[in-house]
């Protein structure tokens, strides 16, 4: 079992219940999905982006990345349906759990002149979503090997009845580093 799934249901799920006032341990927020969805604008005109990023979204989830295409042709941005535009994850369960641990852990403190997430970035729904600006903050990822430096959006749903303030003590008990604002 990942180590930040147990440290949920030992520590997190009695801490939250107690400081939200829920009655039922079924009530407490909990991560049910995380997608990782890496935006790939230029790879119909180049062959080699999409392979290099859905090698790299691999090595850093785990887990095989599905191709996400065109819905609809747009002929201002020279893009056609069915065309190739970018790649996703879905992690749930133990593989969630370890990502979101190498993430908060890890990754994040690599960040250059790192002063905290957001706390502006959650939905009306409570999910919370992070923008990351380059793939080479993660250490499975060897900087020679970087085709182009890339993007992607972190998306944690989060299974909530309590709005955004439970599911940011969620992410806070879980480790996320918040800043100031």
């Amino acid at each position: 079992m990942a180590r930040l799934k147990e440290k949920y249901r030992k520590e997190v799920v009695p801490a939250l219940k107690e400081r939200l006032g829920l009655s039922n341990v079924m009530e407490v927020p909990r991560l049910s999905k995380i997608v990782v969805n890496m935006g790939l604008g230029d790879a119909p005109s180049d062959a080699k982006v999409m392979e290099s990023a859905m090698k790299e979204l691999a090595k850093i989830t785990g887990q095989k990345p599905v191709v996400r295409r065109a819905k609809k042709s747009i002929a201002s941005f020279k893009l056609r349906a069915g065309a190739a535009i970018g790649c996703m994850v879905t992690l749930r369960g133990d593989r969630m759990y370890e990502f979101f641990d190498r993430l908060v852990n890890v990754a994040i403190p690599r960040i250059r002149d790192f002063r905290g997430v957001s706390r502006n970035a959650f939905d009306r729904f409570g999910n919370f979503t992070l923008g990351i600006k380059e793939q080479i903050i993660f250490p499975e990822i060897d900087y020679d090997d970087v085709y182009k430096i890339r993007g992607m959006n972190v998306v944690f749903v989060i299974q909530n009845s309590n709005g955004r303030e439970a599911s940011l003590e969620l992410l806070k008990e879980l480790g996320m580093p918040f800043g100031m604002s």
